[in-house]
C-alpha cells in the first residue's frame, strides 16, 4: 500500500538544526511581561482586521494574492523588505525577515485563506467586517485573520522598537491551509527552503485562552494534532435498470462499507499528550466531568460515559480515538439507473501514535467483505513538539503575569494545521493565540456568524506581542 501524499520533508539538514540544539532553546531569564507601549501598529489592529476580512480569500479558489497585496502595502509603508511567490496562478505567499542574533530563528506563521460562508445563514455579510455590539463579524475573524493581524502587529513593533533581536524573526503568510497546504507551506518547503533555514521555533494557530464560568483562565498551547487521512472508497459492480434490483450493486457495496464503519467505531485509547491535556482541564472543573477528565483512560472504559462525551463534548470525544466522518457520496446520475460505479469519501483523523499506513490497513481489513477498494487522497505524518523551549516558558510566564492565576496546558488538536509541515522539519511548532473565549461562547469558526469580541481581540494583540518580546529580546 502506497500513500502518495505522505508528507516527509528533509529539505533542511538535521545536523544544522542540531548544532543550535534544544539546549540553545531551553530556559533562560525572561523579560518582565509589561505591556508594550501603544504604537500606531496597535492602534490600527481593528481597522486592519476589518480590511483583511473584507478581502475575499475564500478557498476554493483561494486568490490569496489579494492578501499578499494587503500585507505588501503595509510592509511598504514601514519600509520592510519582503518577498512573494505564487505557487499557482493567484495562490500567493508572502514573507519578511527581521535579522537578529544567533539563537534559532522564530517564524510567525499564518494562512490567509478562509473557508466558504453561506450569506443566507449569516446575520451580516460574511465579508463585511461589521462591528456591532462589541463584536467584529466576518469569515476569518477567528480562523485565522485575527491572529494573523496580531502576528503582523508584533512583527511591526519589533521592527520599530530599535532593539537588537537575539534571533531572526520571520513573518510568513501562506495560501491553501484550509485545503491541505500544498500550495502554501508545503510548496514553500520544496521551492523556497531558505525561509526555514536556521529556524528553531514557530508560532501558528491551534491554541487559545478559555475562561470558565468561575472566572478561571486556561491557555491551551497546541503541541500535536490528530493526523488527517482522507480516503476515497470505490465500488464497481454490474449496472442495470432500477426496476430490477440485483443482489449486489456498486451502491449497496458502498452503503455496506459505510454502515460497517458506522457500527464499528474505532476503540478508544488515551495517548500521553491527550491524557496530560485532560488532566490539566480537570483542575479547573467543578462539575461531574472533573473526576472523569482526571483519569480519562479509566473513564473511556464505560460505554455510557463515552456516549455522553460524544453527545455533549464531541471535540473532546474526538481526542479519545481515531475517527472517520462520512462527507461525500455519489452513485448514479439518474434515478432509474443502477450505476457501474459508486464512491464515498471519508475525512479520517487518527491519533499521532501510529503511522497512517497502519490505520489504512486496519480500515481495509474491516470493510474487506464488501469488495470496496480504498485509495488514500491525503495523509500526513505524526509529530509532537516538546515543551522544553524558551518559547513555551515565555508563554507560561507572560500569560501568568498578565492574567494572574491562569494556567498553560499543552493541548492536542482534533483538527490539523500547517504545523505538521514544520514539525516534519524538526522545528518546534506551537499553536497559540492569547485571545480569551468564555466557555460556551459561540465563535462561529467554520460556521455561521464567525465573530470576535473587539475588546478581547485588542487585548490579545497586546498579549501576543508581550510573549514575542520575551523570546526575542535579551
Amino acid at each position: 500500500m502506497k500513500i502518495n501524499n505522505k508528507v516527509i520533508r528533509s529539505v533542511l539538514s538535521t545536523q544544522r538544526l542540531m548544532m543550535k540544539s534544544v539546549a540553545a532553546l531551553t530556559l533562560s531569564v525572561l523579560l518582565p511581561a509589561a505591556y508594550a507601549q501603544s504604537t500606531p501598529a496597535d492602534d490600527n489592529a481593528v481597522a486592519w482586521l476589518q480590511e483583511f476580512v473584507r478581502i475575499d480569500t475564500i478557498n476554493p479558489p483561494g486568490n490569496e494574492f489579494r492578501a499578499v497585496e494587503f500585507y505588501a502595502r503595509i510592509f511598504d509603508s514601514y519600509g520592510i523588505p519582503y518577498e512573494t511567490a505564487e505557487s499557482a496562478p493567484g495562490r500567493g505567499n508572502i514573507w519578511a525577515r527581521l535579522e537578529g542574533g544567533d539563537e534559532p530563528g522564530l517564524i510567525l506563521l499564518q494562512h490567509t485563506d478562509v473557508v466558504p460562508a453561506d450569506r443566507e445563514y449569516w446575520t451580516f455579510d460574511p465579508l463585511s467586517g461589521e462591528l456591532k455590539d462589541g463584536y467584529l463579524y466576518g469569515r476569518g475573524t477567528r480562523d485565522m485573520k485575527g491572529l494573523g493581524i496580531a502576528q503582523l502587529v508584533a512583527f511591526l513593533n519589533l521592527h520599530t522598537s530599535g532593539q537588537a533581536l537575539n534571533r531572526d524573526v520571520v513573518f510568513l503568510a501562506t495560501a491553501d491551509e484550509e485545503a491541505g497546504g500544498e500550495f502554501g507551506v508545503g510548496w514553500l518547503i520544496d521551492n523556497r527552503p531558505e525561509i526555514f533555514e536556521d529556524i528553531g521555533i514557530l508560532l501558528n494557530e491551534g491554541g487559545g485562552g478559555s475562561r470558565s464560568s468561575a472566572g478561571d483562565i486556561a491557555f491551551g498551547v497546541e503541541v500535536t494534532q490528530k493526523v488527517p487521512v482522507w480516503l476515497h472508497l470505490k465500488a464497481i459492480d454490474v449496472p442495470g435498470h432500477g426496476s430490477s434490483p440485483r443482489t449486489t450493486s456498486s451502491v449497496t457495496r458502498i452503503v455496506q462499507a459505510l454502515n460497517t464503519l458506522l457500527e464499528n467505531p474505532f476503540p478508544p485509547r488515551i495517548i500521553p499528550p491527550v491524557d496530560e491535556y485532560f488532566v490539566g482541564l480537570s483542575e479547573t472543573m467543578n462539575d461531574e466531568w472533573a473526576t472523569a477528565y482526571a483519569d480519562m483512560g479509566r473513564a473511556v472504559q464505560d460505554p455510557q460515559f463515552l456516549q455522553r462525551l460524544h453527545e455533549q463534548r464531541p471535540g473532546h470525544n474526538a481526542l479519545t480515538r481515531d475517527t472517520c466522518s462520512m462527507t461525500r457520496f455519489e452513485g448514479s446520475s439518474k434515478i432509474n439507473v443502477i450505476p457501474p460505479e459508486a464512491w464515498a469519501e471519508l475525512d479520517c483523523r487518527i491519533l499521532p501514535d501510529k503511522p497512517a499506513e497502519q490505520f489504512v490497513a486496519e480500515l481495509e481489513a474491516l470493510i474487506a467483505h464488501t469488495g470496496v477498494t480504498v485509495e488514500v487522497i491525503m495523509a500526513f505524518t505524526p509529530a509532537i513538539s516538546t515543551t522544553n523551549s524558551r518559547l513555551f516558558e515565555a508563554i507560561r510566564n507572560v500569560t501568568g503575569e498578565l492574567h494572574p492565576g491562569s494556567r498553560v496546558i499543552p493541548s492536542v488538536s482534533a483538527g490539523f494545521t500547517d504545523s505538521h509541515f514544520t514539525r516534519d522539519l524538526g522545528i518546534i511548532s506551537y499553536g497559540f493565540n492569547p485571545l480569551i473565549t468564555d466557555d460556551g461562547e459561540n465563535t462561529g469558526v467554520h460556521g455561521n456568524d464567525e465573530r470576535v469580541p473587539e475588546a478581547a481581540f485588542v487585548r490579545g494583540v497586546s498579549d501576543f506581542y508581550s510573549v514575542i518580546r520575551n523570546v526575542v529580546f535579551d
